[in-house]
């Protein structure tokens, strides 16, 4: 490659991070803006485009709402800080490394303690019932860990819950809290909107006290086949690319300094 070419690649690549860290930025600001955060903790990372040893997190200690795209830190697969400053923190580490590494459809790897999802995941069932359209969307993406083993402080722990989630994009912690991963930040984010609605409007099915109204077989199956054919792209865009291209546009309007 001669070096004009090289430069070309170079600029793309930066453009690329760039971009990415402006996504994530909007991602943990979206996220407080739906009352998905939990004060300082929970964790939303991303691999760094063009590598396959680190991925992007914010430093210990920031409310979500301060986030920016300049403040995310490298974090290697080995728990090494390779760019960036503050302090790592070890469940992020624990969790999302291996996840990262394991996962192939793990690009991003998004974990909150968001309050109806989390509240199903308190339940001695914590799945989700086929009692409508976008619960068996959500259903067919999603796993469940039974084990809650204590806070994640060792790396197995996130080793563990890669295998548990095999290749689905949504796993329903128990006694903690819920994990979605995507191959983009946009599908990662969309995954997560989409299972805390379904986990509330579940919820709030239960606390009519009537019985629930669950979806023939049939109807079930249908539905799932249709799911799983090539949905429309409007634009050529994916329905999770659209949804948070608008999501980002209210907080362009809102706040727009994430992006610094």
């Amino acid at each position: 490659m001669n070096i004009a070419a090289q430069g070309v690649q170079n600029a793309n690549i930066e453009e690329t991070r760039r971009q990415a860290r402006i996504d994530l930025a909007a991602a943990h600001r979206i996220a407080v803006m739906h009352e998905f955060h939990e004060g300082i903790f929970n964790h939303f990372t991303l691999v760094v485009p063009g590598t396959t040893d680190r991925y992007y997190q914010i430093p210990f200690g920031l409310h979500w709402s301060e986030v920016t795209a300049s403040c995310f830190m490298e974090v290697g697969f080995d728990g090494a800080l390779l760019a960036g400053e503050g302090e790592i923190e070890r469940s992020c580490y624990c969790i999302h490394a291996p996840i990262h590494e394991l996962a192939g459809h793990a690009t991003a790897v998004f974990h909150t303690h968001m309050p109806y999802a989390s509240a199903l995941t308190r339940l001695k069932d914590m799945h989700i019932k086929p009692i409508g359209q976008t619960e068996l969307g959500t259903m067919m993406q999603t796993g469940y860990d039974y084990l809650y083993t204590g806070p994640a402080f060792v790396r197995e722990e996130g080793v563990r819950l890669a295998g548990v989630l095999g290749d689905k994009g949504i796993l329903m912690m128990a006694n903690h809290g819920a994990l979605t991963v995507g191959r983009s930040v946009a599908e990662a984010y969309d995954r997560l909107y989409y299972l805390e609605r379904v986990a509330q409007v579940q919820l709030y099915a239960m606390w009519s006290g009537q019985e629930l109204n669950p979806l023939p077989e049939e109807t079930i199956q249908k539905t799932y086949d249709i799911y799983k054919s090539k949905s429309p792209k409007y634009g050529g865009k994916s329905n999770h690319e659209h949804h948070f291209q608008a999501l980002k546009r209210i907080l362009d309007r809102r706040e727009p300094d994430y992006r610094d």
